[in-house]
């Protein structure tokens, strides 16, 4: 590490371990040391609680809410007898609804828990420096013999000609806006500019999503297929396989050139949001030096015990090459935690870790996709289910979306699967359970399920595997 010749005179402390962001992962990292009652210097800087809890999970899925609430009552009418209508009807008292949200969970989960749990010292005194055997931050020099990184990412614009003199949009700024505005483009089709652009458009915004790919590339090409074919419903424009030539702006709007199946094409709007990617936190704190490798994105290079490259450096959440999911940066935390001051050797598994895309109909899945499966050498098959055979779907006269499952031909056992469908997040986690008790598809689809449930569609889908599902009676499955 760097020398301590530039931090003499300073104030020092020792502690058992160093936490240094104060978000999610860092939370998790700090409460697991000290509920072995090891002294903590849990390190912030900026706004407690990091990403989720301020600009990332919270703020984002109650104004979803909103949204659907708006959506639900123009859709009304596919009941008989039924017509509704809802509109925004005050912009700035939904945005100061949600900031009350943050606030309320921030102070609760966050600035409360600390006094309530031994051993921790909260230090925001500034960005940390690592130096030999310890960090320094602002005029402290903290010293241990292990230390976890827990600092987070941040959205990264992508290479366009132009953009970078545009004032963009991203998910934080988004949920910020004062005046709701007219029209939008949102560059980028993952699960971020997914779910913000359908919000959006159902506040009654023009929208516009270009990518270079295609919606949600790593979901299964049915269930992107899906998604697309919900949101032209709902009127919203969409430009897959593009190539990006400029940005420019005038007085009254944002234009994207781009080609798409080589005819050049322009979009325009109001403004201009950018969800292409994120970049790890891990810039000027002398990671580097010290011996701790980046991947060219800049994440931090962790093993499967959360241990960088460098001798008692561990890390995780958004900062590694892990998984970018708050439950897993918590998770991955914890173990860093135990490993980091108990010794111990647990391991980071995500091999049942659900995923969940917060459109309408919500996307999940848990395990292995088919190309995946495929590529690890697995022989596979596949059964899929549209939500138009689940009873409970046809009972509330919304039949959108599918369920795929993907096992192993040889055994029958489930490696994964994926649903779109309303409150697919909810459903997701009975296959998460199969996927632990290494199911096989015939004992899924012999598994008793509650009737005029949605779940359901995991059951008849196991059973599609052998059956035909639209020729069962009502509960006969």
């Amino acid at each position: 590490m760097s020398s301590r010749s530039n931090v003499a005179g300073k104030l020092s402390k020792h502690y058992d371990l160093i936490v240094v962001g104060a978000g999610s992962a860092g939370f998790s990292a700090a409460i697991a040391a000290s509920e072995e009652g090891k002294k903590v210097a849990l390190v912030g800087h900026g706004t407690i609680g990091g990403t989720c809890v301020n600009v990332g999970c919270v703020p984002s899925k109650t104004m979803i809410r909103a949204a659907e609430a708006i959506h639900a009552a123009s859709t009304a009418s596919r009941f008989a007898g039924l017509e509704g209508q809802a509109r925004v009807e005050d912009w700035r008292a939904l945005i100061a609804g949600k900031d009350d949200l943050v606030s309320t969970l921030r102070q609760k989960k966050y600035a409360d828990l600390l006094p309530s749990y031994e051993g921790i010292d909260y230090i925001d005194e500034g960005p940390a420096q690592l130096v030999e055997g310890g960090i320094e931050v602002g005029n402290r020099v903290l010293f241990a013999p292990r230390i976890i990184i827990a600092t987070g990412s941040r959205p990264v614009l992508p290479d366009i000609p132009g953009i970078e003199q545009i004032p963009v949009l991203d998910s934080t700024s988004l949920l910020e806006l004062r005046e709701l505005p007219q029209s939008l483009i949102f560059v980028g089709g993952g699960y971020i500019g997914v779910e913000l652009a359908q919000m959006m458009a159902r506040f009654g915004v023009k929208v516009s999503i270009l990518m270079r790919s295609h919606l949600l590339p790593g979901a299964e090409p049915e269930i992107s297929a899906a998604l697309k074919t919900s949101l032209l419903a709902e009127n919203i424009s969409i430009y897959e396989g593009v190539t990006y030539s400029s940005v420019t702006e005038t007085s009254e709007s944002v234009s994207v050139y781009f080609e798409k199946e080589g005819s050049g094409l322009k979009v325009s709007a109001e403004q201009i949001f950018v969800a292409t990617g994120r970049r790890a936190n891990s810039d000027n704190m002398g990671l580097e030096a010290i011996g701790v490798e980046l991947d060219k994105s800049g994440s931090i290079i962790v093993d499967e015990y959360m241990q960088t490259t460098a001798a008692g450096i561990y890390a995780a959440g958004d900062v590694t090459n892990r998984d970018q999911f708050v439950y897993m940066a918590a998770y991955g935390a914890k173990l860093a935690a135990r490993n980091a001051v108990l010794g111990e050797g647990n391991i980071y598994d995500n091999s049942a870790m659900p995923w969940v895309v917060f459109s309408d109909p919500q996307i999940a899945g848990v395990g292995l996709g088919e190309a995946e499966a495929i590529a690890v050498g697995y022989e596979v098959k596949t059964s899929s289910v549209p939500m138009g055979e689940v009873p409970r779907a046809l009972a509330a006269r919304d039949t959108r979306g599918l369920v795929k499952l993907v096992a192993d031909k040889k055994t029958d056992r489930l490696l994964g699967g994926q649903i779109i469908a309303p409150e697919g997040s909810d459903t997701i986690q009975t296959l998460v359970m199969a996927l632990k008790s290494m199911m096989t598809a015939k004992e899924l689809g012999e598994t008793i399920f509650p009737y005029l449930t949605n779940v359901e569609a995991l059951k008849l889908a196991a059973q599609t595997f052998d059956k035909d599902v639209s020729k069962l009676s009502c509960c006969a499955g």
